[in-house]
């Protein structure tokens, strides 16, 4: 049965020769690699530290990121999900395509091609995580071979992008939260404090007033927010 999206299932493919009369199997090929750095928040005693999930390398010492070798037919999305799934026992995420990292010498395998992925997720979507995985400062992610280090880097720079002017768009936060939740969580994201007037004045235009405040916590009741 021909697989779904793949065009080319099913069909016979025709030899293509390029002006030189050469075909494509006549030029040398690197092999294509998925690696997907996943970000969390981890409750620290001045509010979250950005983090990143690791999984301990297979029959060798040390750490990497989630990763796997694209397959026959398989599409990328496909691998960095069988990633997850395989390597750190992770679901029901959507990672993105982040950057292609082809630097010659990245791998010391062959000549190896990474498609970066990243996402970001609250912990509480990491419970089911496998027990061959940790999670450390995205800051310091320690000495990752395969260039993983610098996808690590990369991710942090676009989720905290991201973050400079949405309110926490990959939803660390529950629905309705306070002012100060939502500034902790940018401040733990951007790794520095942020001025509480300033943050106020750029965060609410997209921010909706759910007419109720919280309770239980230390101090005045303050009041909530959702997402607009």
């Amino acid at each position: 049965m021909a697989r779904a999206g793949s065009a080319q299932t099913g069909k016979r493919r025709r030899t293509f020769r390029d002006e030189s009369g050469r075909t494509l199997l006549d030029y040398p090929r690197p092999s294509v690699a998925v690696d997907v750095a996943l970000l969390t928040l981890v409750p620290a005693d001045d509010g979250y530290a950005l983090s990143v999930l690791e999984v301990r390398r297979v029959g060798e010492t040390g750490w990497v990121l989630p990763g796997t070798f694209l397959r026959d037919g398989e599409r990328l999305a496909e691998a960095a999900l069988r990633a997850l799934a395989a390597k750190a026992g992770v679901t029901g995420l959507s990672p993105r395509q982040l950057q292609v990292f082809d630097a010659p010498d990245r791998d010391d395998r062959g000549w190896v091609l990474s498609v970066a992925h990243v996402d970001a997720c609250p912990l509480e979507g990491l419970e089911g995580r496998a027990d061959a995985t940790r999670l450390v400062s995205a800051d310091s992610p320690g000495r990752l071979p395969y260039g993983h280090g610098d996808i690590v880097a990369r991710a942090v720079a676009d989720l905290r992008d991201r973050y400079l002017y949405a309110p926490d768009p990959d939803g660390f936060l529950p629905e309705s939260f306070t002012l100060r939740e939502l500034r902790q969580v940018h401040e733990s994201v951007a790794g520095y404090e942020l001025q509480r007037d300033t943050f106020r004045r750029a965060m609410e235009p997209s921010l909706a007033s759910t007419g109720e405040v919280s309770v239980g916590g230390r101090g005045r009741p303050a009041e909530l927010y959702t997402r607009a």
